[in-house]
């Protein structure tokens, strides 16, 4: 049930009806590190066939690569790109290896060649028909198509998290509008400050978040430059006249995305520009949720001993030992994601500049980095919104009457009274604990109660006219 294959490493066992091949396997077998095949990430399987089939349509038009062998190349990359999920498990090298990915694109190509092969008539592991360094890999090398699959991965891969993101900045939006009229209690330092909506600061969070969304997008313009064509350190060496541009036009074509070679080859090899510039936007959003969540957890402490300004949906008993208990799960697991996300910025800058001459082969953990940033960011953003803001509800009285009994609205008095006056009023409701209406209407007669309804009605407090 196995064939015998062979490197100049010598020989090895490989699974008879296996697509990857002897470069494939030792590389499984030298690097257990993460435990996690980069199989998970359907899109680095995705991208890596769409960089060789746009190589294969190149080497095909250029006429270094057999027709008949390119075309069959290309139904294979076909047939990884539209049948992923069934040719999964023959990717098998760990996220983290030495040899700055040279597993992992010799995984890319031993599978194609041996779909081709098998597309064409013959056993798997005759590469005398397609051979995966001699036809798959013809004029490229690991350092421009590794990357270049990276770039477009993670393209792929924040699409899905700017997706994520949008529509939790969306459910945000939507209670901001469903709390519009909802007074509450503005607050700085913790302490009161000034009254707003309960909207207005449901929107103010879906607004920082969207903040981020553009970053991401802004981030999504940097991977679109590429070193596809580059070879081993820049200089196209062993690539084709005319194959670098042929190529990153095809790999444009096909993927509809604007891939563009960079100027400088040789710098685009070595530099990690885009991978941080893409992890920094992933933090931002990370940061941002970390504020919502804290917030969110203030406003909904309690139920009784804390704000309770707002409801959150009840997911699960919040304690093994104190009955009744709920938590604010949703948000705490959110918090937790954001932190990972956080930490692992510092893991792609570290790498992103751990790289020597013309070469980063720090690459496979910035990879990594990257991945579990986007997946647990774009997880945290769809439970945050279906398990915490759709169920989300105000206690609408309760912060009405924080705002009433507040000291802080206060403020709003200034224009009439001056500071002095104000702050010499707002003492002596902190030290009595006089509410301000009895100070300023029904003890000093200072405003009348007309005077005082106009002022503090719903609408004024919400939208504060200025009084000179």
């Amino acid at each position: 049930m196995t064939r015998i294959e062979h490197d100049f490493i010598g020989d090895l066992e490989v699974p008879a009806n296996a697509y990857y091949g002897v470069q494939s396997l030792r590389g499984k077998e030298n690097f257990f590190i993460t435990e996690e095949k980069n199989n998970q990430e359907i899109y680095f399987i995705i991208a890596f066939a769409y960089v060789k089939k746009a190589a294969a349509m190149a080497n095909k038009e250029l006429g270094v690569v057999k027709p008949e062998v390119a075309d069959a190349m290309i139904w294979a990359c076909d047939q990884l790109i539209d049948n992923t999920e069934k040719y999964r498990d023959q990717f098998i090298t760990d996220w983290l290896q030495g040899g700055a990915g040279t597993s992992t694109n010799m995984n890319a190509n031993e599978v194609i060649s041996n779909l081709a092969i098998e597309h064409l008539g013959g056993k798997l592991g005759d590469y005398s028909i397609v051979n995966p360094n001699n036809d798959a890999n013809f004029g490229q090398s690991t350092n421009d198509t590794y990357p270049t699959a990276i770039h477009l991965s993670c393209i792929l891969r924040s699409n899905v998290l700017i997706k994520a993101a949008e529509e939790l900045r969306d459910a945000l939006y939507a209670k901001a509008k469903e709390f519009d009229q909802t007074l509450k209690m503005g607050r700085t330092h913790l302490q009161d400050a000034v009254p707003m909506t309960l909207g207005q600061e449901f929107h103010g969070w879906g607004f920082t978040i969207n903040d981020e969304i553009e970053n991401l997008r802004a981030a999504q313009e940097h991977l679109k430059i590429v070193n596809l064509g580059a070879t081993a350190i820049g200089t196209t060496v062993t690539a084709a006249p005319g194959y670098p541009e042929l190529a990153v036009k095809n790999l444009a074509e096909l993927t509809g995305i604007d891939f563009k070679n960079s100027e400088d080859l040789i710098a685009a090899t070595s530099d990690c520009g885009a991978y941080m510039t893409l992890s920094s936007a992933i933090k931002g959003l990370a940061v941002k949720m970390t504020k919502v969540c804290n917030d969110i957890r203030l406003l909904a402490s309690g139920p009784r001993c804390g704000l309770k300004e707002i409801n959150l949906p009840q997911l699960q008993p919040g304690s093994s030992i104190m009955p009744g208990k709920v938590n604010p799960v949703a948000a705490e697991v959110a918090n937790q994601a954001s932190f990972l996300a956080i930490g692992l910025d510092t893991t792609v800058m570290l790498a992103a500049s751990a790289g020597q001459l013309e070469l980063n082969v720090m690459e496979p953990v910035i990879t990594y980095a990257l991945y579990t940033q986007m997946k647990v960011m774009t997880n945290a953003c769809d439970t945050l919104r279906k398990k915490l803001v759709e169920g989300v509800t105000a206690n609408t009285e309760r912060c009405k009457d924080y705002v009433m009994n507040s000291i802080g609205i206060v403020t709003l008095l200034k224009p009439h009274f001056g500071y002095q006056k104000c702050a010499a009023i707002a003492k002596e409701g902190y030290t009595t604990g006089k509410s301000l209406h009895q100070i300023v209407v029904d003890e000093q007669h200072l405003m009348t109660q007309a005077e005082w309804d106009a002022t503090f009605n719903t609408q004024n407090l919400i939208h504060p006219k200025f009084v000179k």
